[in-house]
């Protein structure tokens, strides 16, 4: 099938999506398909033998390239093969904990990663649009109950989300002296989303997938931080704001800055509130069990929306109950693909019958 939206604007496009064997990038590479784009990934083989990729089969139904975003020579590869029209870069070392024990490598893949990438397409002079995905954690984390605007002061107490300050900056600083400004043919913006839960996340040291592994070995979930408090949302709707940022961006060049794309303030929950949220799905024994040995991490975090909300009319539509109850739902027996369209079908519906434009036929 191919699905409605974004004014059509990817059917048939070329599209480079980097890091398409991650959680989130299988997620985009499926609903881009769907949308009849003609898609090339470039990332990493997957971790483990049941991530979302494999699940989804996406070797065999897209242009599927591993390497390293660090191998220059690879990487240049797959953007002669991709072509693109448009580029989402999702390649990134994407967990906090694991950035204190591989803080160089982080840097390298998040900052250098992102340079690699522009150069190579600044190198080809072909236009295209490009949405760099960052994190919310690049602000400076002042502990504020209000969510941090994208023109707040950027910074990272650990690596990881330094890292992801520094790629804000570096994408800056190439849109506004390497790529041509306002006139530039390669258009480039940024991308923070809030805390994305959804079916197929396999990543160590996330909740979700914590919470499932710990059901299938029968024993307790073990909660490090049960007062953090986070974003939580579906994965679908940063996705959304994604391919919509980018769809306006071809239109507008005034659109090429940085933007936030997270939940309601509904769905800025700790993380025990998630927890009982699972629980209400699929019945389990938690232990809240502070680590003393654990590296820093925020304990509040909210983002603003409004820049979203008001210049591209995008906002998010699925409540934070429901967002766990699809997460839930997506691990049921059945064809992965199968109950991955249904979501996506599922929720570009729910967006069309709030009628937000980029869900319009």
């Amino acid at each position: 099938m191919s699905m409605a939206g974004f004014g059509g604007i990817y059917r048939q496009a070329r599209v480079l999506v980097t890091g398409h064997t991650g959680f989130k990038g299988a997620w985009l590479a499926q609903w881009l398909l769907e949308l009849g784009a003609e898609v090339t990934g470039f990332g990493l083989a997957p971790e483990t033998p049941d991530a979302l990729y494999e699940q989804l089969g996406l070797a065999g139904r897209m242009t599927s390239l591993l390497g390293d975003v660090r191998d220059p020579a690879t990487f240049e590869a797959a953007v002669r093969t991709a072509q693109p029209d448009f580029v989402f870069h999702l390649a990134a070392q994407a967990l906090v904990r694991r950035s204190y024990a591989e803080p160089l490598a982080t840097w390298d893949v998040n900052v250098l990663g992102t340079a690699r990438l522009l150069e190579l397409l600044r190198a080809r002079q072909r236009p295209c649009t490009v949405v760099c995905v960052t994190s919310d954690k690049c602000y400076e984390n002042r502990e504020w109950v209000h969510g941090y605007r994208e023109t707040d002061r950027l910074g990272g107490h650990d690596p990881y989300s330094s890292s992801k300050a520094a790629a804000e900056l570096v994408v800056s600083s190439w849109r506004a002296s390497l790529l041509g400004g306002a006139d530039a043919t390669i258009r480039v913006a940024t991308a923070r989303a809030g805390n994305v839960i959804g079916g197929g996340d396999r990543a160590e040291d996330r909740i979700v997938p914590d919470f499932l592994r710990a059901l299938s070995a029968g024993q307790p979930l073990k909660v490090r931080n049960p007062r953090a408090t986070r974003p939580w949302q579906h994965v679908l709707e940063p996705l959304s704001g994604y391919l919509h940022l980018a769809a306006s961006l071809r239109r507008e060049p005034a659109h090429a800055t940085a933007w936030n794309f997270g939940p309601e303030s509904s769905s800025n929950q700790p993380v025990r509130a998630l927890v009982r949220e699972l629980l209400k799905h699929r019945p389990g024994t938690v232990e809240e069990q502070p680590d003393p040995q654990q590296p820093h991490e925020a304990g509040l975090l909210h983002l603003s929306i409004d820049q979203a909300r008001q210049r591209l009319g995008w906002r998010p539509i699925w409540s934070f109950e429901r967002a766990v109850a699809e997460t839930v739902g997506w691990e049921a027996p059945g064809d992965s693909v199968q109950r991955t369209v249904r979501q996506i079908s599922a929720y570009v519906a729910e967006a069309a019958r709030q009628q937000l434009s980029w869900a319009q036929p």
